[in-house]
C-alpha cells in the first residue's frame, strides 16, 4: 500500500492581542487541533500580528472606530505580505470592521460568527442568548449577521446585565483576572436569558471562555474562541 498523501497546510494569519489572553488560547487550540488531526509532532503553520490592546481599547471606548479600522487593515496587510493564505481576527468585537478589512486585502477573512452559527444550527437551536462586550451585544454588526445570514433569533441581556458583562471583560478578563464572584454573576445572567427562551448561549467575547464553563449554564454554551480556531484549522487543512 502507498503512503497517505502529505497534507500541505495553508498558512493561518492571526490578528491578535485583543487581548493576548484569548490570542494565546487561539494559538493553543489551533496547534492542539492540528496535532490531533495530523499526529506526531505536527503543528500549525501560522503568522500572528499582536496589538498592544491598551491602544485598541482606548480607540474602542472613545468611539474612534475609523482609526481602529485602519489599524486592523494595516495588520491584515502585514499578514498578507508575510505569506498568510487567509486571515482570522482573534476577537468578536473587532469584527465590527470585518467587511472593511476584507475589502482591503486579497485574502479570505474567516468571520467568527459563521462557524459559531453553523454549529448552533447543526445542534438544532434557533433562539440563542449572546454575551460579549457592550459593542457586540448592542450594535448590529454581530447580531445582524447571525440573524440575516443564519436565521438565528438573538437575545441579549437587559441593560444592567449588559453593563456587568462588559465590566467584567474589561476590568478583569482582559487583565488575566478570573474572579469567582464574576462567574456567579455570569451564571445569573445566563439563567435570565434562559428564562426568556434562550435555547443556547453564545460566549461572544473571546475571553469569556476563561471564566464560564459548561457546568455554569443549564443550556449548551457555544464558545466562539474554540469554534473559530477549529474552523481555521478546517480551512488550513482543506485540499486545494
Amino acid at each position: 500500500m502507498g503512503r497517505a498523501p502529505k497534507v500541505q497546510q495553508k498558512i493561518i494569519g492571526l490578528i491578535g492581542g485583543m487581548s493576548w489572553e484569548s490570542s494565546a488560547a487561539y494559538y493553543r487550540i489551533i496547534n492542539e487541533t492540528v496535532r490531533a488531526r495530523l499526529g506526531g509532532v505536527r503543528s500549525a503553520r501560522c503568522l500572528m500580528w499582536s496589538f498592544d490592546f491598551g491602544e485598541i481599547e482606548a480607540l474602542q471606548h472613545a468611539g474612534r472606530w475609523d482609526e481602529a479600522t485602519a489599524a486592523l487593515i494595516g495588520a491584515a496587510r502585514r499578514l498578507e505580505r508575510g505569506g498568510a493564505d487567509f486571515v482570522v481576527i482573534c476577537t468578536n468585537t473587532m469584527h465590527r470592521m470585518a467587511d472593511d478589512v476584507q475589502a482591503a486585502i486579497g485574502l479570505p477573512l474567516l468571520h467568527i460568527a459563521d462557524p459559531t452559527a453553523e454549529r448552533i444550527r447543526a445542534a438544532g437551536h434557533r433562539r440563542v442568548g449572546l454575551l460579549g462586550t457592550a459593542f457586540t451585544m448592542e450594535q448590529d454588526f454581530y447580531k445582524g449577521r447571525l440573524a440575516v445570514r443564519h436565521g438565528l433569533d438573538v437575545l441579549v441581556p437587559e441593560a444592567e446585565d449588559r453593563a456587568e458583562v462588559h465590566r467584567v471583560i474589561y476590568e478583569e478578563l482582559v487583565q488575566g483576572r478570573v474572579m469567582p464572584a464574576s462567574r456567579d454573576a455570569y451564571r445569573s445572567v445566563i439563567a435570565r436569558l434562559v428564562e426568556r427562551g434562550a435555547e443556547a448561549v453564545i460566549l461572544g467575547c473571546t475571553e469569556i471562555m476563561l471564566l464560564v464553563r459548561p457546568e455554569d449554564s443549564p443550556v449548551p454554551l457555544f464558545d466562539t474562541t474554540a469554534l473559530h480556531a477549529e474552523a481555521a484549522v478546517d480551512r488550513a487543512l482543506a485540499p486545494g
